[in-house]
């Protein structure tokens, strides 16, 4: 994918460079959410927290980047997305 197509799809997605916001304790939460397909119960299991206390994390998730990771169309563009800023870091001046 060109650069400059990857870079605007970015800036769409995550207003204000939101993602760059998010600490590894949070990417963490959102990989594990995703490996248990977006199950809130198994994934608090995983994490070993409360079922409201990932609640609580996926909504500042929400509030910082206006996209709900228990709402399947959102949780699609954030996973593209990730994959899409870890290509980017992989390739950074490939186009």
């Amino acid at each position: 994918l060109p650069t400059t197509l990857c870079e605007i799809f970015l800036s769409e997605v995550f207003k204000k460079n939101s993602i760059d916001s998010l600490d590894q304790e949070t990417l963490f939460t959102i990989n594990k959410f995703f490996e248990n397909n977006l199950n809130v119960s198994e994934t608090s299991r995983g994490l070993f927290v409360h079922r409201n206390t990932l609640v609580y994390r996926l909504e500042k998730i929400r509030k910082l980047t206006g996209l709900d990771l228990r709402n399947f169309d959102d949780a699609i563009v954030f996973k593209v997305a990730l994959m899409v800023k870890k290509y980017l870091s992989a390739n950074p001046a490939k186009y």
